[in-house]
Protein backbone atom coordinates (compact mmCIF):
# COMPACT_ATOMS: atom_id res chain seq x y z
CA UNK A 1 0.00 0.00 0.00
CA UNK A 2 1.36 3.49 -0.79
CA UNK A 3 -0.34 6.72 0.58
CA UNK A 4 0.25 10.15 -1.14
CA UNK A 5 -0.95 13.17 0.85
CA UNK A 6 -3.47 15.49 -0.36
CA UNK A 7 -3.38 19.12 1.19
CA UNK A 8 -2.66 19.02 4.96
CA UNK A 9 -5.79 16.36 6.03
CA UNK A 10 -6.24 13.90 3.19
CA UNK A 11 -4.33 10.65 2.07
CA UNK A 12 -5.22 8.79 -0.98
CA UNK A 13 -3.65 5.08 -0.98
CA UNK A 14 -2.99 2.87 -3.47
CA UNK A 15 -2.86 -0.92 -3.66
CA UNK A 16 0.87 -1.76 -4.81
CA UNK A 17 2.07 -5.51 -4.87
CA UNK A 18 3.71 -7.97 -7.56
CA UNK A 19 2.57 -8.19 -10.60
CA UNK A 20 2.17 -11.74 -11.59
CA UNK A 21 4.63 -13.38 -14.78
CA UNK A 22 2.78 -12.54 -17.76
CA UNK A 23 0.65 -15.74 -19.29
CA UNK A 24 3.46 -16.44 -21.86
CA UNK A 25 6.39 -17.42 -19.23
CA UNK A 26 3.39 -19.15 -17.18
CA UNK A 27 2.70 -21.44 -20.21
CA UNK A 28 6.65 -21.77 -20.99
CA UNK A 29 7.24 -23.15 -17.67
CA UNK A 30 4.76 -25.18 -17.57
CA UNK A 31 5.39 -26.47 -21.01
CA UNK A 32 9.21 -27.15 -20.04
CA UNK A 33 8.96 -28.23 -16.83
CA UNK A 34 6.32 -30.84 -18.15
CA UNK A 35 3.69 -29.50 -15.84
CA UNK A 36 6.02 -29.95 -12.66
CA UNK A 37 7.09 -27.36 -10.47
CA UNK A 38 10.34 -26.89 -10.12
CA UNK A 39 12.04 -26.52 -13.68
CA UNK A 40 15.80 -28.47 -13.87
CA UNK A 41 18.89 -27.87 -15.17
CA UNK A 42 17.81 -30.03 -18.19
CA UNK A 43 14.13 -28.67 -18.49
CA UNK A 44 15.94 -25.06 -18.40
CA UNK A 45 18.04 -25.67 -21.17
CA UNK A 46 15.38 -27.38 -23.52
CA UNK A 47 13.46 -24.01 -22.83
CA UNK A 48 16.91 -21.90 -23.89
CA UNK A 49 17.09 -24.11 -26.92
CA UNK A 50 14.14 -24.81 -28.11
CA UNK A 51 11.89 -21.19 -27.36
CA UNK A 52 14.66 -18.88 -26.56
CA UNK A 53 16.47 -19.97 -29.97
CA UNK A 54 19.99 -20.28 -27.88
CA UNK A 55 20.71 -23.12 -30.09
CA UNK A 56 24.51 -23.17 -28.67
CA UNK A 57 23.34 -23.46 -24.86
CA UNK A 58 24.81 -26.37 -22.88
CA UNK A 59 23.39 -28.40 -19.63
CA UNK A 60 26.04 -25.87 -17.75
CA UNK A 61 24.99 -23.08 -18.84
CA UNK A 62 21.21 -23.93 -17.55
CA UNK A 63 23.17 -24.62 -14.47
CA UNK A 64 24.82 -21.94 -14.10
CA UNK A 65 21.57 -19.82 -14.13
CA UNK A 66 19.87 -22.08 -11.93
CA UNK A 67 23.02 -21.40 -9.64
CA UNK A 68 23.08 -17.48 -9.41
CA UNK A 69 19.02 -17.34 -9.45
CA UNK A 70 19.33 -19.46 -6.10
CA UNK A 71 21.91 -17.17 -4.33
CA UNK A 72 20.30 -14.07 -5.60
CA UNK A 73 16.77 -15.08 -4.40
CA UNK A 74 17.39 -17.45 -1.58
CA UNK A 75 21.00 -16.73 -0.50
CA UNK A 76 21.75 -20.80 -1.19
CA UNK A 77 25.48 -21.55 -2.37
CA UNK A 78 26.12 -21.63 -6.25
CA UNK A 79 27.77 -25.34 -6.16
CA UNK A 80 24.12 -26.93 -4.13
CA UNK A 81 21.76 -28.98 -7.16
CA UNK A 82 18.40 -26.96 -7.08
CA UNK A 83 15.52 -26.50 -9.89
CA UNK A 84 13.61 -23.41 -10.47
CA UNK A 85 10.25 -22.77 -8.62
CA UNK A 86 7.97 -20.43 -11.64
CA UNK A 87 8.71 -17.28 -9.23
CA UNK A 88 12.60 -18.08 -9.89
CA UNK A 89 11.80 -18.88 -13.44
CA UNK A 90 10.64 -15.30 -14.00
CA UNK A 91 13.00 -13.49 -11.87
CA UNK A 92 15.35 -15.66 -14.17
CA UNK A 93 14.01 -13.75 -17.29
CA UNK A 94 13.73 -10.40 -15.79
CA UNK A 95 17.71 -10.08 -15.29
CA UNK A 96 19.36 -8.44 -17.94
CA UNK A 97 22.63 -9.99 -17.00
CA UNK A 98 21.59 -13.73 -17.15
CA UNK A 99 18.94 -12.76 -20.12
CA UNK A 100 20.04 -10.09 -22.19
CA UNK A 101 18.22 -8.86 -25.28
CA UNK A 102 21.42 -8.68 -27.32
CA UNK A 103 24.87 -10.34 -27.65
CA UNK A 104 27.11 -9.15 -24.88
CA UNK A 105 30.11 -10.23 -26.23
CA UNK A 106 31.96 -9.73 -29.55
CA UNK A 107 30.03 -11.89 -32.60
CA UNK A 108 31.31 -10.27 -35.85
CA UNK A 109 34.15 -10.87 -38.27
CA UNK A 110 36.94 -8.50 -36.93
CA UNK A 111 39.35 -9.14 -39.91
CA UNK A 112 38.35 -6.97 -42.46
CA UNK A 113 39.87 -4.00 -43.23
CA UNK A 114 38.58 -1.14 -41.01
CA UNK A 115 37.33 0.69 -43.67
CA UNK A 116 34.60 -1.98 -43.51
CA UNK A 117 32.93 -0.96 -39.85
CA UNK A 118 31.44 2.05 -38.55
CA UNK A 119 33.58 3.38 -36.05
CA UNK A 120 32.05 4.98 -32.79
CA UNK A 121 33.11 8.52 -33.11
CA UNK A 122 33.45 11.69 -31.12
CA UNK A 123 33.84 15.13 -32.29
CA UNK A 124 35.85 18.08 -30.27
CA UNK A 125 36.14 15.08 -27.73
CA UNK A 126 37.55 17.61 -24.97
CA UNK A 127 34.52 19.81 -24.82
CA UNK A 128 32.36 19.65 -21.55
CA UNK A 129 29.88 21.74 -22.96
CA UNK A 130 28.94 24.01 -25.53
CA UNK A 131 31.30 24.92 -29.00
CA UNK A 132 32.05 28.27 -27.40
CA UNK A 133 32.24 28.91 -24.08
CA UNK A 134 32.96 25.89 -22.19
CA UNK A 135 35.97 24.14 -20.69
CA UNK A 136 37.89 22.25 -22.52
CA UNK A 137 38.90 18.99 -20.45
CA UNK A 138 40.61 15.92 -20.48
CA UNK A 139 37.04 14.47 -18.25
CA UNK A 140 34.57 13.90 -21.17
CA UNK A 141 37.47 12.02 -23.24
CA UNK A 142 37.56 9.51 -20.28
CA UNK A 143 34.11 9.68 -20.36
CA UNK A 144 33.97 8.60 -23.90
CA UNK A 145 36.59 6.04 -23.64
CA UNK A 146 34.55 4.41 -20.97
CA UNK A 147 31.64 4.21 -23.14
CA UNK A 148 33.89 2.30 -26.22
CA UNK A 149 34.45 5.43 -28.02
CA UNK A 150 36.95 4.46 -30.69
CA UNK A 151 37.80 7.73 -32.39
CA UNK A 152 38.92 10.97 -30.12
CA UNK A 153 39.19 14.36 -31.88
CA UNK A 154 41.51 16.70 -30.66
CA UNK A 155 42.15 20.52 -31.97
CA UNK A 156 45.69 21.59 -31.21
CA UNK A 157 46.93 25.14 -30.91
CA UNK A 158 50.23 27.02 -29.47
CA UNK A 159 49.73 28.14 -26.77
CA UNK A 160 50.07 32.36 -25.61
CA UNK A 161 53.42 31.89 -25.60
CA UNK A 162 54.02 29.75 -28.49
CA UNK A 163 56.42 27.54 -26.90
CA UNK A 164 53.67 24.59 -25.99
CA UNK A 165 50.28 22.53 -26.81
CA UNK A 166 47.02 23.52 -26.07
CA UNK A 167 43.82 21.66 -27.35
CA UNK A 168 40.92 23.98 -27.44
CA UNK A 169 38.19 24.81 -29.82
CA UNK A 170 39.69 27.79 -32.15
CA UNK A 171 38.43 31.11 -32.28
CA UNK A 172 36.05 30.73 -29.24
CA UNK A 173 36.26 31.26 -25.37
CA UNK A 174 36.75 27.85 -24.42
CA UNK A 175 39.11 27.53 -21.92
CA UNK A 176 42.16 25.15 -23.27
CA UNK A 177 43.52 21.95 -21.54
CA UNK A 178 46.96 21.09 -22.35
CA UNK A 179 47.60 18.40 -24.74
CA UNK A 180 50.04 16.36 -22.50
CA UNK A 181 47.54 16.01 -20.09
CA UNK A 182 44.97 14.74 -22.85
CA UNK A 183 47.29 12.11 -24.14
CA UNK A 184 48.11 10.96 -20.94
CA UNK A 185 44.51 10.52 -19.88
CA UNK A 186 43.98 8.72 -23.41
CA UNK A 187 47.06 6.45 -22.57
CA UNK A 188 45.23 5.61 -19.36
CA UNK A 189 41.79 4.68 -20.62
CA UNK A 190 42.47 3.81 -24.06
CA UNK A 191 41.47 0.17 -23.76
CA UNK A 192 39.43 0.10 -20.00
CA UNK A 193 36.23 -0.58 -22.86
CA UNK A 194 37.36 -2.09 -25.98
CA UNK A 195 40.58 -3.70 -27.30
CA UNK A 196 40.25 -2.75 -30.35
CA UNK A 197 41.95 -0.05 -32.21
CA UNK A 198 41.81 3.61 -31.27
CA UNK A 199 42.36 6.63 -33.74
CA UNK A 200 43.31 9.93 -32.79
CA UNK A 201 42.56 12.70 -35.61
CA UNK A 202 44.24 15.75 -35.44
CA UNK A 203 43.11 19.11 -35.99
CA UNK A 204 46.50 20.92 -36.44
CA UNK A 205 47.36 24.54 -36.51
CA UNK A 206 50.46 24.45 -35.70
CA UNK A 207 53.76 25.48 -36.34
CA UNK A 208 56.82 23.44 -37.63
CA UNK A 209 58.49 23.41 -34.69
CA UNK A 210 55.39 22.57 -32.21
CA UNK A 211 54.89 19.57 -34.95
CA UNK A 212 58.25 18.37 -33.79
CA UNK A 213 56.80 18.45 -29.69
CA UNK A 214 53.51 16.94 -30.67
CA UNK A 215 55.45 14.18 -32.63
CA UNK A 216 57.58 14.10 -29.22
CA UNK A 217 55.07 14.14 -27.10
CA UNK A 218 52.82 11.05 -29.32
CA UNK A 219 55.82 8.74 -28.91
CA UNK A 220 57.13 9.19 -25.56
CA UNK A 221 53.73 9.04 -24.30
CA UNK A 222 52.28 5.78 -26.50
CA UNK A 223 55.30 4.10 -27.06
CA UNK A 224 55.03 0.69 -28.39
CA UNK A 225 50.92 1.55 -28.13
CA UNK A 226 51.78 4.02 -31.31
CA UNK A 227 50.72 2.37 -34.44
CA UNK A 228 53.74 3.38 -37.08
CA UNK A 229 52.75 2.26 -41.00
CA UNK A 230 55.31 0.20 -43.04
CA UNK A 231 55.01 2.92 -45.78
CA UNK A 232 54.00 6.42 -46.44
CA UNK A 233 50.61 5.97 -47.94
CA UNK A 234 48.42 2.57 -46.83
CA UNK A 235 47.58 0.29 -49.78
CA UNK A 236 44.62 -1.24 -47.68
CA UNK A 237 43.65 -0.45 -43.90
CA UNK A 238 44.58 -3.49 -41.62
CA UNK A 239 41.93 -4.80 -39.55
CA UNK A 240 40.55 -4.18 -35.91
CA UNK A 241 41.76 -8.02 -35.00
CA UNK A 242 45.41 -6.87 -36.24
CA UNK A 243 45.44 -3.54 -34.27
CA UNK A 244 44.19 -4.68 -31.02
CA UNK A 245 45.72 -2.40 -28.45
CA UNK A 246 46.99 -0.12 -30.98
CA UNK A 247 47.06 3.78 -30.94
CA UNK A 248 46.58 5.05 -34.57
CA UNK A 249 47.09 8.92 -35.59
CA UNK A 250 44.29 10.21 -38.19
CA UNK A 251 45.60 14.23 -39.70
CA UNK A 252 46.77 15.76 -42.81
CA UNK A 253 50.62 15.61 -43.78
CA UNK A 254 52.16 18.46 -43.34
CA UNK A 255 52.77 18.74 -46.82
CA UNK A 256 49.21 19.06 -47.21
CA UNK A 257 48.59 21.69 -44.96
CA UNK A 258 51.26 23.65 -46.19
CA UNK A 259 50.08 23.07 -49.65
CA UNK A 260 49.37 26.49 -51.58
CA UNK A 261 50.26 28.67 -48.51
CA UNK A 262 53.05 30.39 -46.71
CA UNK A 263 53.85 30.04 -43.26
CA UNK A 264 51.89 33.66 -43.25
CA UNK A 265 48.76 31.38 -43.96
CA UNK A 266 49.24 28.96 -41.27
CA UNK A 267 46.98 31.08 -38.66
CA UNK A 268 43.92 30.07 -40.82
CA UNK A 269 41.09 28.13 -39.36
CA UNK A 270 39.85 24.39 -40.88
CA UNK A 271 36.29 24.40 -42.72
CA UNK A 272 35.48 22.91 -38.97
CA UNK A 273 36.30 25.54 -37.20
CA UNK A 274 35.65 28.64 -39.21
CA UNK A 275 31.93 27.18 -39.72
CA UNK A 276 31.71 27.65 -35.62
CA UNK A 277 33.57 30.78 -36.22
CA UNK A 278 31.18 32.64 -38.14
CA UNK A 279 28.32 32.34 -35.46
CA UNK A 280 30.64 34.13 -32.95
CA UNK A 281 29.83 37.94 -33.84
CA UNK A 282 30.84 39.27 -30.72
CA UNK A 283 34.04 37.97 -30.75
CA UNK A 284 35.33 39.79 -33.91
CA UNK A 285 38.00 42.01 -32.01
CA UNK A 286 39.52 38.98 -30.40
CA UNK A 287 39.91 37.31 -33.47
CA UNK A 288 41.56 39.91 -35.39
CA UNK A 289 43.60 40.91 -32.48
CA UNK A 290 44.28 36.62 -32.61
CA UNK A 291 45.28 36.71 -36.24
CA UNK A 292 47.41 39.32 -36.07
CA UNK A 293 49.35 37.49 -32.78
CA UNK A 294 49.81 34.25 -34.73
CA UNK A 295 51.29 36.21 -38.22
CA UNK A 296 53.74 38.28 -36.67
CA UNK A 297 54.79 34.46 -34.88
CA UNK A 298 54.23 32.70 -38.41
CA UNK A 299 56.74 35.49 -39.79
CA UNK A 300 59.43 34.40 -37.50
CA UNK A 301 58.86 30.85 -38.27
CA UNK A 302 60.05 31.74 -41.15
CA UNK A 303 63.09 32.45 -39.97
CA UNK A 304 63.53 29.06 -38.89
CA UNK A 305 66.18 26.09 -40.05
CA UNK A 306 64.77 25.16 -43.15
CA UNK A 307 66.51 21.85 -42.12
CA UNK A 308 65.27 21.62 -39.22
CA UNK A 309 61.76 22.03 -40.25
CA UNK A 310 61.69 19.09 -42.88
CA UNK A 311 63.23 16.79 -40.40
CA UNK A 312 60.26 18.23 -37.96
CA UNK A 313 57.66 17.24 -40.88
CA UNK A 314 59.74 13.81 -41.39
CA UNK A 315 59.15 12.96 -38.15
CA UNK A 316 55.68 13.96 -38.16
CA UNK A 317 54.02 12.42 -41.18
CA UNK A 318 55.84 9.19 -40.46
CA UNK A 319 53.31 9.00 -37.19
CA UNK A 320 50.54 8.92 -39.69
CA UNK A 321 48.69 6.03 -40.06
CA UNK A 322 45.20 7.24 -41.90
CA UNK A 323 46.09 10.40 -43.96
CA UNK A 324 43.11 12.78 -44.03
CA UNK A 325 42.57 14.31 -47.25
CA UNK A 326 41.04 18.02 -48.02
CA UNK A 327 37.49 18.11 -49.75
CA UNK A 328 38.08 20.80 -52.53
CA UNK A 329 35.95 21.81 -55.80
CA UNK A 330 34.05 18.85 -57.35
CA UNK A 331 32.88 15.96 -55.27
CA UNK A 332 33.71 13.22 -58.17
CA UNK A 333 37.39 14.47 -57.64
CA UNK A 334 37.42 14.09 -53.45
CA UNK A 335 35.55 10.90 -54.13
CA UNK A 336 38.12 9.24 -56.49
CA UNK A 337 38.99 5.73 -55.43
CA UNK A 338 42.67 5.70 -56.20
CA UNK A 339 44.29 2.22 -56.48
CA UNK A 340 46.77 1.01 -54.18
CA UNK A 341 45.81 3.89 -51.70
CA UNK A 342 43.54 4.69 -49.30
CA UNK A 343 42.70 7.37 -46.87
CA UNK A 344 40.43 9.39 -44.98
CA UNK A 345 37.87 12.25 -46.25
CA UNK A 346 36.26 14.76 -43.85
CA UNK A 347 32.32 16.32 -44.93
CA UNK A 348 30.13 18.44 -42.73
CA UNK A 349 26.74 17.49 -42.10
CA UNK A 350 25.46 19.75 -45.09
CA UNK A 351 28.18 18.95 -46.95
CA UNK A 352 27.23 15.17 -46.82
CA UNK A 353 23.77 15.77 -47.74
CA UNK A 354 24.41 17.59 -50.47
CA UNK A 355 26.86 14.79 -51.62
CA UNK A 356 23.88 12.29 -51.11
CA UNK A 357 21.49 13.97 -53.59
CA UNK A 358 23.47 13.75 -56.74
CA UNK A 359 26.30 11.24 -55.46
CA UNK A 360 25.18 8.82 -52.96
CA UNK A 361 26.57 5.60 -55.57
CA UNK A 362 30.18 7.63 -55.25
CA UNK A 363 29.84 7.61 -51.83
CA UNK A 364 29.53 3.90 -51.08
CA UNK A 365 31.98 3.20 -53.63
CA UNK A 366 34.25 5.45 -51.83
CA UNK A 367 33.66 4.08 -48.26
CA UNK A 368 34.41 0.55 -49.37
CA UNK A 369 38.03 0.95 -49.53
CA UNK A 370 38.27 4.37 -47.75
CA UNK A 371 37.20 6.62 -44.50
CA UNK A 372 34.43 9.36 -44.57
CA UNK A 373 34.29 11.03 -41.25
CA UNK A 374 31.38 13.44 -41.23
CA UNK A 375 30.65 15.52 -38.69
CA UNK A 376 28.14 18.49 -37.27
CA UNK A 377 27.26 21.58 -38.45
CA UNK A 378 29.31 25.07 -37.61
CA UNK A 379 25.47 26.30 -36.26
CA UNK A 380 25.30 23.47 -33.41
CA UNK A 381 27.11 25.69 -31.09
CA UNK A 382 25.32 24.02 -28.69
CA UNK A 383 26.98 20.77 -28.59
CA UNK A 384 23.44 19.19 -30.54
CA UNK A 385 23.73 16.21 -32.99
CA UNK A 386 22.29 14.95 -36.39
CA UNK A 387 20.37 12.28 -37.75
CA UNK A 388 23.41 9.43 -38.13
CA UNK A 389 21.17 7.66 -40.36
CA UNK A 390 22.03 9.55 -43.71
CA UNK A 391 25.69 8.89 -43.05
CA UNK A 392 24.97 4.91 -42.30
CA UNK A 393 22.91 4.60 -45.41
CA UNK A 394 25.85 5.47 -47.69
CA UNK A 395 28.84 3.57 -45.73
CA UNK A 396 30.07 6.32 -43.73
CA UNK A 397 32.35 5.15 -41.05
CA UNK A 398 33.08 8.02 -38.91
CA UNK A 399 30.05 9.13 -37.95
CA UNK A 400 31.00 12.26 -35.46
CA UNK A 401 28.94 12.92 -32.33
CA UNK A 402 29.17 15.36 -29.79
CA UNK A 403 28.99 12.92 -26.50
CA UNK A 404 27.76 15.85 -24.24
CA UNK A 405 24.99 16.68 -26.63
CA UNK A 406 22.37 14.41 -25.10
CA UNK A 407 19.03 13.46 -26.76
CA UNK A 408 17.55 11.08 -28.89
CA UNK A 409 19.82 11.57 -31.46
CA UNK A 410 22.83 10.42 -29.35
CA UNK A 411 20.65 7.61 -28.29
CA UNK A 412 20.40 6.25 -31.56
CA UNK A 413 24.33 6.30 -31.72
CA UNK A 414 24.73 4.48 -28.49
CA UNK A 415 22.23 2.13 -29.73
CA UNK A 416 24.37 0.91 -32.79
CA UNK A 417 27.15 0.70 -30.61
CA UNK A 418 25.78 -1.63 -28.56
CA UNK A 419 25.95 -4.29 -31.06
CA UNK A 420 29.30 -6.29 -31.60
CA UNK A 421 29.60 -6.40 -28.12
CA UNK A 422 30.21 -2.72 -27.35
CA UNK A 423 33.29 -2.76 -28.93
CA UNK A 424 33.23 0.15 -30.39
CA UNK A 425 33.52 -1.52 -34.15
CA UNK A 426 29.97 -3.06 -35.79
CA UNK A 427 30.58 -4.51 -39.38
CA UNK A 428 29.01 -2.63 -42.40
CA UNK A 429 26.36 -4.60 -44.17
CA UNK A 430 27.46 -6.74 -47.18
CA UNK A 431 25.58 -4.28 -49.40
CA UNK A 432 27.03 -1.58 -48.74
CA UNK A 433 30.40 -3.37 -49.42
CA UNK A 434 29.49 -5.04 -52.84
CA UNK A 435 27.98 -4.29 -56.22
CA UNK A 436 26.05 -6.21 -57.93
CA UNK A 437 26.06 -8.42 -61.36
CA UNK A 438 24.31 -5.22 -62.75
CA UNK A 439 27.05 -2.89 -61.02
CA UNK A 440 24.41 -1.06 -59.12
CA UNK A 441 24.77 -0.13 -55.70
CA UNK A 442 22.81 0.29 -52.47
CA UNK A 443 19.53 2.76 -52.46
CA UNK A 444 18.30 3.43 -49.72
CA UNK A 445 15.34 5.59 -51.30
CA UNK A 446 14.37 2.88 -53.68
CA UNK A 447 11.41 0.50 -53.40
CA UNK A 448 13.05 -2.19 -51.49
CA UNK A 449 10.80 -5.83 -50.67
CA UNK A 450 9.84 -6.46 -46.91
CA UNK A 451 12.89 -8.71 -45.89
CA UNK A 452 12.20 -9.44 -42.48
CA UNK A 453 8.93 -8.60 -39.85
CA UNK A 454 9.69 -7.65 -35.89
CA UNK A 455 7.54 -9.00 -33.67
CA UNK A 456 7.30 -6.88 -30.56
CA UNK A 457 5.30 -7.83 -27.09
CA UNK A 458 5.58 -5.15 -24.19
CA UNK A 459 5.13 -7.23 -21.23
CA UNK A 460 5.32 -5.21 -18.07
CA UNK A 461 8.14 -2.97 -16.65
CA UNK A 462 9.59 -2.45 -13.22
CA UNK A 463 12.06 -0.99 -11.17
CA UNK A 464 10.77 2.88 -10.79
CA UNK A 465 9.75 2.38 -7.61
CA UNK A 466 13.38 1.49 -6.66
CA UNK A 467 14.89 4.09 -8.53
CA UNK A 468 12.78 7.33 -8.10
CA UNK A 469 11.29 8.84 -5.52
CA UNK A 470 7.65 8.12 -4.64
CA UNK A 471 6.77 11.97 -5.79
CA UNK A 472 9.20 12.23 -8.36
CA UNK A 473 6.92 11.23 -11.15
CA UNK A 474 3.01 12.47 -9.72
CA UNK A 475 3.00 14.17 -6.19
CA UNK A 476 -0.38 12.77 -5.26
CA UNK A 477 -0.69 9.07 -7.15
CA UNK A 478 1.58 6.46 -8.55
CA UNK A 479 2.64 7.42 -12.34
CA UNK A 480 0.69 6.56 -15.72
CA UNK A 481 3.00 5.16 -17.58
CA UNK A 482 3.69 3.91 -21.51
CA UNK A 483 5.83 2.85 -23.78
CA UNK A 484 6.81 4.74 -26.95
CA UNK A 485 8.44 2.29 -29.93
CA UNK A 486 10.07 3.82 -33.31
CA UNK A 487 12.03 2.36 -35.84
CA UNK A 488 15.48 4.36 -37.13
CA UNK A 489 16.35 3.02 -40.25
CA UNK A 490 15.89 4.06 -44.12
CA UNK A 491 12.39 5.59 -44.66
CA UNK A 492 10.73 2.57 -45.43
CA UNK A 493 11.14 1.30 -42.24
CA UNK A 494 10.47 4.11 -39.97
CA UNK A 495 7.37 3.87 -38.17
CA UNK A 496 5.79 4.65 -34.62
CA UNK A 497 4.34 2.56 -31.82
CA UNK A 498 2.77 3.04 -28.40
CA UNK A 499 1.04 0.92 -25.72
CA UNK A 500 -2.04 1.82 -24.05
CA UNK A 501 -1.51 4.11 -20.79
CA UNK A 502 -1.86 2.31 -17.03
CA UNK A 503 -2.84 4.79 -14.24
CA UNK A 504 -1.89 4.94 -11.22
CA UNK A 505 0.43 1.86 -11.36
CA UNK A 506 4.40 1.78 -10.46
CA UNK A 507 4.84 -1.85 -11.85
CA UNK A 508 2.58 -1.70 -15.57
CA UNK A 509 1.82 -4.64 -17.01
CA UNK A 510 0.91 -4.01 -20.80
CA UNK A 511 0.74 -7.14 -22.55
CA UNK A 512 0.61 -5.56 -26.01
CA UNK A 513 2.16 -6.78 -29.19
CA UNK A 514 3.14 -5.19 -32.54
CA UNK A 515 4.33 -5.44 -35.97
CA UNK A 516 7.27 -3.75 -37.91
CA UNK A 517 7.99 -4.50 -41.05
CA UNK A 518 11.54 -3.71 -42.17
CA UNK A 519 13.22 -3.65 -45.82
CA UNK A 520 16.72 -3.01 -44.34
CA UNK A 521 16.89 -4.52 -40.37
CA UNK A 522 20.63 -4.64 -40.86
CA UNK A 523 20.36 -0.74 -40.24
CA UNK A 524 17.00 -0.96 -38.15
CA UNK A 525 17.92 0.40 -34.71
CA UNK A 526 14.15 -0.04 -32.03
CA UNK A 527 14.11 3.31 -29.79
CA UNK A 528 11.90 2.63 -26.68
CA UNK A 529 10.76 5.11 -24.39
CA UNK A 530 8.86 4.75 -20.95
CA UNK A 531 6.71 8.10 -20.38
CA UNK A 532 4.23 9.34 -17.75
CA UNK A 533 1.36 10.97 -19.03
CA UNK A 534 0.85 14.14 -17.32
CA UNK A 535 -2.82 15.50 -18.36
CA UNK A 536 -1.74 19.47 -18.01
CA UNK A 537 2.01 19.66 -18.83
CA UNK A 538 4.99 17.49 -20.78
CA UNK A 539 5.01 13.74 -20.21
CA UNK A 540 7.63 12.84 -17.48
CA UNK A 541 10.34 10.74 -18.60
CA UNK A 542 10.73 6.86 -17.55
CA UNK A 543 13.65 5.86 -19.37
CA UNK A 544 14.94 4.62 -22.63
CA UNK A 545 17.22 2.54 -24.98
CA UNK A 546 17.98 2.02 -28.66
CA UNK A 547 18.22 -1.70 -29.65
CA UNK A 548 20.44 -2.67 -32.77
CA UNK A 549 17.72 -5.14 -34.48
CA UNK A 550 20.24 -7.04 -36.26
CA UNK A 551 20.99 -8.32 -32.97
CA UNK A 552 17.83 -8.95 -30.96
CA UNK A 553 17.60 -12.09 -29.63
CA UNK A 554 14.72 -14.42 -29.97
CA UNK A 555 12.73 -14.96 -27.30
CA UNK A 556 11.07 -12.75 -24.22
CA UNK A 557 14.10 -11.08 -22.76
CA UNK A 558 15.08 -8.52 -19.90
CA UNK A 559 15.62 -4.96 -21.33
CA UNK A 560 17.14 -2.49 -19.06
CA UNK A 561 16.49 1.58 -19.55
CA UNK A 562 18.64 4.52 -19.19
CA UNK A 563 18.68 7.94 -18.28
CA UNK A 564 18.33 10.56 -20.82
CA UNK A 565 22.44 11.11 -20.77
CA UNK A 566 22.87 7.24 -21.36
CA UNK A 567 23.29 6.24 -17.91
CA UNK A 568 22.02 3.13 -17.40
CA UNK A 569 19.47 2.54 -14.27
CA UNK A 570 19.95 0.38 -11.35
CA UNK A 571 16.39 -1.47 -11.37
CA UNK A 572 14.43 0.36 -14.16
CA UNK A 573 13.63 -2.44 -17.02
CA UNK A 574 10.93 -3.92 -19.40
CA UNK A 575 10.09 -7.39 -19.91
CA UNK A 576 9.87 -8.06 -23.46
CA UNK A 577 9.42 -10.64 -26.39
CA UNK A 578 11.32 -10.44 -30.31
CA UNK A 579 10.54 -12.44 -32.73
CA UNK A 580 11.12 -12.55 -36.67
CA UNK A 581 8.20 -13.50 -38.75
Amino acid sequence: MASYKIGKFFTRKFSISEAEPPADVKEAFVKFSDGKNPMTADQLLQFLVNFQGESKATIEDAERIIGQIMQRRHQIAKFTRHALTLDDFHHYLFSDDLNPSINPQVSQDMTAPLSHYFIYTGHNSYLTGNQLSSDCSDEPIIKALQKGVRVIELDLWPNSSKDDVHVFHGRTLTTPVTLIKCLRSIKEYAFCASPYPLVITLEDHLTPKLRVKVAEMLTQTFEDMLFFPESECLEEFPSPEALKHRILISTKPPSVYLEGTSFKDKGKVSPEDEASSKEVVDFKNELEADDSDRSENNEKDEDDDDCDNQLGASEYKRLIAIHANKHKGEFTVSLKVIPGKVGRLSLSEPALEKATESHGTELIRFTQRNLLRVYPKGTRVDSSNYDPMIAWMHGAQMVAFNMQGHGKLLWLMQGMFRSNGGCGYVKKPDFLMTVDQRNHIFNAEGELPVKKTLKVRVYMGDGWSTDFKKTHFDAFSPPDFYVKMKIAGVPADVTKKKTKILEDDSKPVWDEEFLFPLTVPELALLRIKVLDYDMSEKDDFGGQTCLPVWELRSGIRAVPLFNSEGEKFKSVKLLMRFEFV
